[in-house]
C-alpha cells in the first residue's frame, strides 16, 4: 500500500488520517491531538477510549492531547509558569488541547509521511500575553515521531512545563512492567507528595500517579499479554508522568468505560518542576518522542 494523508472527519472534528502501508495514524485539527496509532493488525499502540466523544471545544479521552504551557494543576507548577499566566480558573493541562490548530504543511515519500501543526499563542489564548510559536511534527515511518516546538517570539522570557500526554494500548495492566526507571528519583504525588526512589522495573498493583525525574532517553513497556515491547526514545525531555487511574478513580472519568483501567497505561513524555522550559527572546525548544515496538 503506498503512503496517503487524508482529510477525514470524526463527529464534529476535522481529522487527518496518515497511512503508510498498513500502518495508521489520526490525528485531529482541535489540539493537534494524535487520537490512535496502529501499525498493521497488531492491537493499537495508542489507546483511544471507547467512550471517547469527539466534540468541539471537548477534550478527547486517549490519543496524545498536547498539555502546554503547564502540566496538571497550574498551582503545583513552579512559580514563574504561575505568573506567566494572567486570569483565572486556570484549566487542568494548559491552554491549547481545546482549540483548533492550522495544518501548516503535509507530504510524504516513499517511506513516511509527515503533518505539521502550528498554534500561535500570541491574542488567541485568554490570560496569555506572551508571543510564542507553538508547532508540532507529526511523521510516521516504521515508528511514529511527535516533535513539539516552542519558539518565543518575544522581548521578554517566559517559562513553561508541557507534556505529550501519551495513552498507550496494553493487554493488562497487572502483565505490564515498565523498563527503565531502576534507580530513578520520583515524586509519589498519591502520598503527599513525597521524593522517592524506583526500585527495579515498575509493575502497577493500585492507582499510579507518579512524576519520574532525571530519566535517560530510552523506556520500555514491556506487555507479554501482547508479545511486544513499546519503546519511548525521547529528546528535550528528563521527565515523564506515568498514570493508572485504577478501579475507583476510573468510574469518576468522563468518557471513560469502568474497566478501561485494564486497558491502558499513559507514559508522558513532559518537562515538569524542576525540569521546565526557560525561553530567552528568540529561542526555541523542542520536545520530542519516538514510538515504535518490538517482538517480544
Amino acid at each position: 500500500m503506498p503512503v496517503d494523508i487524508q482529510r477525514i472527519e470524526m463527529d464534529q472534528l476535522p481529522c487527518w488520517r496518515i497511512r503508510n502501508g498498513a500502518d495508521e495514524v489520526i490525528v485531529a485539527e482541535q489540539g493537534a491531538q494524535v487520537l490512535s496509532y496502529r501499525q498493521g493488525d497488531a492491537a493499537p499502540i495508542i489507546w483511544l477510549s471507547e467512550e471517547a466523544a469527539f466534540e468541539r471545544g471537548q477534550a478527547v479521552r486517549g490519543g496524545v492531547p498536547v498539555c502546554w504551557p503547564w502540566f496538571g494543576d497550574l498551582t503545583r507548577n513552579p512559580q514563574p509558569i504561575k505568573d506567566a499566566y494572567q486570569d483565572q480558573p486556570a484549566p487542568a493541562h494548559g491552554l491549547v488541547r481545546n482549540i483548533d490548530w492550522l495544518l501548516r504543511d503535509s507530504h510524504s515519500d516513499a517511506d513516511s509521511a509527515t503533518l505539521e501543526f502550528v498554534c500561535n499563542t500570541q491574542g488567541d489564548l485568554p490570560g496569555w500575553p506572551h508571543a510564542v510559536e507553538l508547532s508540532l511534527q507529526i511523521r510516521l515511518d516504521q515508528r511514529l515521531h511527535l516533535a513539539l516546538t516552542s519558539r518565543n517570539q518575544g522581548t521578554a522570557p517566559v517559562a513553561l512545563s508541557q507534556a505529550l500526554h501519551s495513552y498507550f494500548a496494553i493487554s493488562d495492566i497487572h502483565q505490564v512492567t515498565v523498563e527503565g526507571l531502576d534507580g530513578r528519583p520520583y515524586i509519589e504525588t498519591l502520598d503527599a507528595w513525597q521524593q522517592r526512589q524506583q526500585q527495579g522495573h515498575l509493575a502497577f498493583n493500585g492507582e499510579t500517579d507518579r512524576i519520574y525525574l532525571d530519566l535517560p532517553p530510552t523506556l520500555y513497556l514491556r506487555d507479554p499479554g501482547y508479545n511486544r515491547r513499546i519503546t519511548l526514545q525521547t529528546c528535550g525531555s528528563r521527565s515523564a508522568v506515568l498514570w493508572n487511574p485504577w478501579i475507583a478513580k476510573a468510574q469518576r472519568l468522563s468518557q471513560f468505560a469502568d474497566d478501561a483501567w485494564q486497558r491502558m497505561l499513559c507514559i508522558e513524555t513532559a518537562n515538569v518542576l524542576d525540569d521546565m522550559v526557560r525561553l530567552d527572546s528568540g529561542t526555541s525548544h523542542t520536545l520530542s518522542v519516538s514510538i515504535g515496538t518490538e517482538t517480544l
